[in-house]
Parts: structure tokens; sequence; C-alpha cells
């Protein structure tokens, strides 16, 4: 019997071998399939992405917006789309707040830069000369600045063709992205509107065609996954309107100009965990710049410091305990997503670090009460 387990064992292990063998000998061509394969499915995982989000408001609205209504039979009927059509409702009013604070600024911001140009070009010389250069550099200086449209223009001549292929590609890859972005809100309504018949024949499947134990296991990991999500989206809007508020406060008090406007943008991209933040600070400084230098330099600061306190502090405890996941290992799972798939990768790492936090604490207590309840050995 032990003869024929250990065959067995070792069978397993050679084909494990001769996989992972194939594997690292063919990993570009593995790579470049499993990116071919995520390119064709990018509308149905941004789809699926979108749905998470919009599933954590879709449940206020029905279950706190319209509680009292929900022993209406009539209500029932239309309960859903009503409610997906005021989430989208909801979603679209707050970017429209954002983009009408933030774009009559950009405007105000550029015309003001092109009709002051020549004051901010006699004002940085100056600045220079201070400093203590020479007058031939700050001639030098000058000289390139006098020249920046000449060079600029005559770059565009000589490399026309260049500019109308790389122009070319980015409408491509932008209309592609659109399309792949409209694809998938389809398939994220589509998702929200049946997410309970989708749930469903899940759960068929999965007994059709699996064993009860790994049954079990996948819809547990399932429903463990949905809820780490919500709490993690729950827990990250939560963050993102304190820092939102903080920065408020701050540039009140420092007598920063446009408070509010930067103050929105900064939390609307405090979205996008522990770096977030950083992406709303030059659009920031950059609108400042304009109004007062020192000013600028005085909200980089402030933000710096606002950043620090949000990554080490606010995010770890507000975000982490939301999803059940410590402080630490918040830090380590935004650092790994980061390095691994950028913005996006910081995004989905707390969730998934969670998840699988949650998994391995609890398959490490199963294994402790299985060993307590063995009984020792008796020594002789």
């Amino acid at each position: 019997m032990d003869l024929e387990k250990n065959k067995k064992t070792i069978i397993k292990l050679i084909l494990f071998t001769i996989i992972v063998i194939f594997a690292f000998i063919n990993i570009k061509e593995i790579g470049n399939f499993i990116l071919y394969i995520v390119k064709i499915l990018m509308p149905f995982i941004i789809g699926i992405f979108i749905a998470f989000i919009l599933n954590v408001l879709l449940n206020v609205v029905e279950n706190k917006l319209f509680k009292k209504l929900n022993n209406n039979k009539k209500w029932l009927k239309i309960k859903r789309p009503v409610s997906l059509i005021i989430t989208f409702i909801i979603i679209i009013t707050i970017i429209a707040f954002i983009l009408g604070l933030l774009i009559p600024q950009l405007q105000n911001t550029i015309s003001l830069f092109t009709k002051n140009f020549d004051t901010y070009k006699e004002q940085t010389i100056t600045l220079l000369d201070k400093i203590g250069l020479n007058s031939e550099n700050i001639n030098k200086y000058s000289s390139s600045i006098n020249n920046l449209k000449e060079e600029i223009t005559n770059y565009i001549n000589n490399n026309r063709n260049e500019i109308m292929q790389t122009t070319l590609g980015f409408a491509s890859s932008f209309i592609g992205s659109i399309t792949s972005l409209i694809l998938g809100i389809v398939f994220a309504i589509y998702i929200l509107l049946k997410k309970e018949d989708l749930a469903r024949q899940f759960k068929k499947l999965l007994k059709a065609y699996l064993p009860t134990k790994y049954e079990k296991r996948i819809s547990k990991i399932a429903s463990l996954s949905n809820i780490t999500f919500g709490n993690f989206i729950s827990g990250q809007c939560l963050e993102s309107v304190i820092i939102g508020l903080l920065c408020f406060i701050g540039m009140l008090i420092l007598q920063i100009p446009y408070a509010s406007t930067i103050s929105v943008l900064v939390g609307f991209t405090a979205l996008i965990p522990v770096f977030g933040a950083f992406i709303g600070t030059a659009i920031g400084a950059f609108l400042i710049l304009m109004v007062s230098p020192i000013k600028a330099i005085i909200f980089i600061i402030f933000i710096i410091i606002l950043q620090q306190l949000e990554g080490n502090l606010i995010y770890p405890k507000v975000v982490g305990k939301s999803v059940g996941l410590p402080s630490i290992w918040v830090m380590v799972a935004v650092t790994i997503g980061a390095s691994i798939y950028g913005v996006l990768g910081m995004i989905l790492s707390v969730p998934l670090c969670s998840i699988l936090y949650s998994i391995i604490k609890t398959d490490v207590n199963l294994k402790i009460e299985e060993k307590n309840k063995v009984p020792a050995k008796i020594k002789r």
C-alpha cells in the first residue's frame, strides 16, 4: 500500500517538475499569451471591477434609502433598475461636480500664465540674478526662453511623420480604451441587474462539477472576497473624505488659494491608495503657482506632511480596519502592488491581500484546533 502511494507521489513530483521546467523555458511565450488573453478579456475585467465598486453604493440605495419600500410587491419588481439608475446619477453628479470645480480654475490659470508669461520670465531672471548666477548664464537662459517657441515649431516641422504616427497610435489606443470602458460599463450593469441569478448559477456549477469539500471552500472564498471588496471600497471612500477635509482645513489655516477646489481634487485622487494624493498635488501646485510661487512651495510641503500622516497612520487604520488587515500588511500590500502593476496594483493589492490573510488565518486556526484534538502519545 505504501509502495503504491509512493509511486503516485513520485509520478506527481515528476509531472510537476516537467511543468515547471517547461514554464521556465517558455516563460516569455507564456507571458505574452497571458497578456493576450488579458487584453481580450479586459472589458469583462473592467466590468467586474466597476460592478464591485458600484455594488457598494447600490446596496446603500436599495437597503437604506428605500428600506421602507422593500415590503411593497410592486416596488420589488422595479427596485433594482431604479436603484441602479440612482446609483449612476450619484456617480455622474460627483464627477461633474469635481470637473465643474477644476476645469474653470485650470482655464483661468492657463489664461493667466499666457498673459503674464513675460512678467514671469523677468521675475525668474531677477531671481537668478539674486541667487548669484552671472550675466552670461542669465542671458543664455533668457535666450532659451525666447527661442523655445521657435524650437518647438522647428521640431514639429522636421518630425511630422513620427509625430503623426505617434498621434495615430495614441488615438487608436485611446479609442480602444474608451471602447473597453463602454463595454465594461455595459457588462457591469448586466452583473448588477442579475447578480443574484449569477451567484446562484455559479453555486450550481460548483456543486455539479466539484467535490463538496472544494465547493464549500470556493463558495466561502467568493463570499469573503465580496465582503472584503465591499468593506475596502467603503473604507477607501471614508479615508478620501478625511484627507479632503484635512487638506481643506490646512489650506485655510495657511491661507493658500483655491482651498475648496484643490481639497476636493486631493480627496478624489486619494481613492488611489497611499500615493494617490500626489496626483492632485501636481495639479494643485500648478494652480497655486500662477498666483503665488511661495504659496505653491508651502502647499507642496504641507501635502508631503499630510501624505506621511495618511500613509503611516490614517490609511492603515481606516482601510486596514475595514478589511480586517493589520496596518503593517496594508503597507506591504500597497508597496508590492505598486511594484507589480502600478496604480491598479495599489488599488487591488489591499483587498486581495486581505482575502489571502483571512484564508491563511482561518486555515491556521483549523490546523491548530485539529492538532489540539489529537491526544498526545503517552511516553513509556
